[in-house]
């Protein structure tokens, strides 16, 4: 199923080159007034086309909505939104159906739907589908912010260039705000460039790079989520899998925990005028599966870009026989900036699931 979510559902729709992609958006509180220009702005980031840095396919991602939203309002009943394909170059997939494209879900997916499967630029595969995701998470957004949740993320690494990290101990919502405006969004405005000197030199290289993206999550409180099967970082992790290229997660420190003794791993409390805090934040934010009221953090590895330019070894499926493929069409030598915004609405619509989970559907 293309259903994510316990009390909020989102299922999403759609191929690459099909006619349209698009989201189901089931649960959402009736009476809930939404900012469709600040919905617009969060696609725009995401969106294709926009600078040497992206792939040249051009989407407006313009978003149609079908039913659940009336007189300025939700109506309590499932929000559909269509966003329909422009851009197409499907002739540049014809090969597709029978060679394989190294890093791609094109094998897999071939055996998965029996051969029945759209293969032209990756079908439902394709991160085409993570604009619906970023509708439904700005939409979730807008909900949580309304409650004093705010998201941010920053590029951690890019190849070997590396930022700055966020403060285990939170940053100002001016910071994770003013984040959102840039291409690349970091804290050391100075590694923006070598970033881009990276992906342009990969590019020319017919070749591609990956990083990290960290997000940060402020204003949440103490007490959401459940141990084991349902923990907050169980249906986030579930939810950034469900993004193509993430490859990895880790919750505050993550792996490095391990080197840690556990004098050091754990984060002691304290009040502050009445409020709990922990003088560390080594654990993210979560204790057991559930919040303790500070910043949730985590980090997510993208892999990079699977579609490159570069002969590579694969195999003819029809003949049954190894040999070479040259991708053709139009590819992001580097998708880590536009995955960016699709990692915050993902993180949105999880939380918010979890959010309405504990407070029984309501705010």
């Amino acid at each position: 199923m293309n259903t994510f979510g316990q009390t909020l559902g989102l299922t999403i729709f759609g191929e690459s080159h099909g006619v349209s992609i698009g989201a189901v958006l089931d649960g959402l509180p009736a009476g809930v007034a939404i900012d469709w220009d600040a919905v617009n702005q969060e696609m725009a980031r995401r969106a294709p086309g926009k600078n040497k840095l992206s792939t040249t396919r051009s989407e407006k991602d313009a978003f149609e909505i079908q039913s659940g939203f009336f007189n300025g309002h939700t109506t309590g009943t499932p929000l559909c939104a269509m966003i329909r394909n422009g851009d197409q170059h499907s002739q540049d997939y014809d090969q597709l159906r029978h060679i394989m494209r190294p890093g791609h879900a094109d094998y897999s997916g071939k055996i998965r739907y029996g051969g029945f499967n759209d293969y032209r630029g990756g079908g439902h595969f394709s991160g085409r589908l993570t604009a619906p995701l970023v509708f439904a998470g700005a939409i979730a957004s807008q909900i949580l912010a309304s409650q004093g949740v705010v998201i941010g993320s920053h590029i951690l690494h890019l190849a070997d260039v590396t930022d700055k990290g966020f403060s285990p101990l939170g940053e100002s919502t001016a910071t994770l705000q003013a984040l959102k405006g840039e291409t690349l969004p970091v804290l050391d405005k100075e590694q923006a460039a070598k970033m881009e000197e990276r992906i342009v030199a990969a590019k020319n290289d017919l070749d591609s790079v990956g990083g990290v993206i960290e997000c940060m999550v402020t204003g949440l409180p103490a007490g959401l989520g459940d141990p084991f099967f349902d923990s907050v970082e169980s249906c986030i992790s579930h939810m950034m899998f469900s993004v193509p290229a993430v490859k990895g997660i880790e919750f505050g420190d993550g792996f490095a925990l391990t080197g840690l003794r556990g004098s050091q791993a754990n984060d002691a409390f304290y009040y502050d005028d009445g409020v709990v805090k922990t003088k560390t934040n080594h654990n993210g934010g979560i204790n057991g599966g559930i919040t303790n009221g500070m910043p949730l953090i985590f980090r997510l590895a993208v892999k990079p870009t699977s579609s490159i330019s570069q002969s590579q070894d694969t195999i003819d499926t029809d003949t049954q026989e190894n040999c070479q493929l040259v991708i053709k069409g139009r590819h992001d030598p580097c998708i880590v900036q536009r995955a960016v915004p699709v990692v915050e609405a993902a993180a949105a619509w999880a939380i918010l699931d979890v959010w309405l989970s504990a407070k029984g559907r309501c705010l």
